[in-house]
C-alpha cells in the first residue's frame, strides 16, 4: 500500500449513451451551468487509427464541470456492442432554495418523462425524480431538512 492516501475522493458519474454523448452534455452544460472541459471523439484521439471508421465520430470521453467543482463524465458506448441504457443508477443533485431545483427539474424533464412529480417529501421541501430525453435518471432535491 502506499504511503499517499488520497483525503477527498469523490466519486464521479460516467455517463453511457449511444451516439448522442455530445449532444447530452451540451444540453447538461447550459441547463446545469457548467463547463465542458473536454470532449474527444475516437477519430480524435491519439488512437485514431485504430479506431473502427463506425466509431470515430463516438465519444471516448466527455468531462463537464458544474458550479461549485463536481465533475460529470461521459462517452458514447463501443457500436459494436449493444447499448442497454442505463440502469439501476440515478444522479442526485441537491439545491439550497426549492425555486433553483424546480427551475432545473423543469428542464432536464423537457423531452422526457418525469417518474415522481416535484413536490414535498420529509427530507427535502421538494423532490422529485425523472428521466431526461437522453435516458438518464435524475432525483432533484430542493432544500434539503435537517434528518
Amino acid at each position: 500500500m502506499s504511503s499517499t492516501q488520497t483525503v477527498n475522493l469523490q466519486p464521479i458519474p460516467y455517463l453511457s449513451f449511444d451516439g448522442n454523448c455530445a449532444d447530452a452534455m451540451r444540453f447538461y452544460e447550459h441547463v446545469l451551468g457548467g463547463k465542458i472541459k473536454s470532449m474527444m471523439s475516437g477519430g480524435q484521439s491519439p488512437m485514431a487509427s485504430q479506431i473502427p471508421k463506425e466509431f470515430a465520430d463516438r465519444i471516448l470521453n466527455a468531462q463537464l464541470e458544474l458550479p461549485g467543482g463536481s465533475l460529470l463524465f461521459a462517452g458514447d458506448a463501443p457500436s459494436h456492442i449493444p447499448y442497454e441504457g442505463i440502469k439501476g443508477v440515478s444522479i442526485t443533485l441537491n439545491f439550497s432554495s426549492v425555486e433553483e431545483a424546480e427551475v432545473i427539474f423543469n428542464a432536464l424533464a423537457e423531452g422526457g418523462r418525469v417518474t415522481m412529480p416535484f413536490a414535498p417529501t420529509f427530507w427535502a421541501k421538494k423532490f422529485g425524480m425523472l428521466v431526461d430525453k437522453f435516458g438518464v435518471p435524475w432525483i432533484i432535491n430542493g432544500h434539503l431538512h435537517s434528518m
